[in-house]
């Protein structure tokens, strides 16, 4: 029955949704509408009321009508290699890698001066030019490191409302409100050159509130993905290289505090 059908240039997407937002919105068989003998399938009624009052505007005339590029969502657990295979797929399409956690990272981070969250595991490398060279006096170094955490605190920057949200989404994993999210991911579907290049998101939509706010604006992947993976996996993965950074930390704390120890006996001589 649906083959006999004469269906309309869009086929079961929304013509609407296409002209104005570039996004094959699949249309819905309640909101359809006949014109020139076609079918037309649109995504809302709103959208089925503006193609009957202008339909010359959205159907094809001379040429067939422009497709979108590919827009993927990659989902997975962390650790479970998404942003290893989307970098792969990308750079074999041709279309633009974005790492979603690492985007909200590079948004706060010229105030936050270094990465946050629970996934961030590196701890800030100890300044070598902190340790006082041998002339200098012990409880002068100390005043110093005092002088210096004093004035870094002053020098805190403020963070806006939105630069807040991301912290305390990336720190706490609290929902970012829907405005924060129109001033981030509107653009990878409504400009350029992501909309005409298209994409690979890497790690989003995360929650269902994330999924539902795709929803709502309209913002259709053409493809998602999800990689499943069992957590023993994930561990080998994760644990080998985890255990060697923090291995290489603790040796050289080790060595700073053997340095310092070397530092207070010469004073002390």
């Amino acid at each position: 029955k649906e083959n006999k059908r004469h269906m309309g240039d869009t086929k079961h997407f929304c013509p609407v949704s296409l002209k104005e937002n570039f996004v094959l919105y699949p249309g819905l068989y309640e909101h359809a509408a006949k014109y020139q003998e076609k079918i037309y399938y649109f995504s809302t009624s709103e959208y089925r009321d503006k193609f009957l009052k202008n339909p010359e505007k959205y159907v094809a005339h001379n040429e067939p009508i422009q497709a979108p590029p590919l827009r993927v969502c990659l989902l997975g657990t962390h650790g479970a290699g998404k942003t290893t295979c989307a970098r792969q797929i990308a750079d074999k399409l041709g279309i633009f890698h974005i790492q979603f956690e690492e985007y909200l990272q590079e948004m706060i981070l010229p105030k936050t001066k270094e990465k946050v969250g629970p996934h961030v595991d590196e701890e800030p490398e100890e300044d070598d030019d902190k340790m006082p060279i041998l002339s200098q006096e012990l409880e002068g170094f100390s005043q110093t490191l005092t002088k210096t955490e004093t004035e870094k605190n002053k020098q805190e920057v403020e963070l806006t409302d939105e630069e807040e949200a991301i912290k305390a989404n990336l720190m706490d994993n609290e929902a970012l409100p829907p405005e924060v999210l129109d001033n981030i991911v509107l653009d990878w579907w409504r400009k350029e050159p992501f909309r005409s290049t298209g994409f690979i998101l890497d790690g989003f939509p995360r929650t269902l509130d994330e999924a539902q706010y795709l929803s709502e604006r309209g913002l259709c992947p053409d493809v998602a993905v999800y990689i499943q993976v069992e957590e023993s996996d994930v561990l080998d993965r994760l644990f080998p290289p985890r255990l060697k950074k923090w291995k290489e930390r603790q040796y050289k704390k080790m060595e700073n505090k053997k340095k310092l120890k070397d530092l207070k006996a010469k004073k002390r001589v």
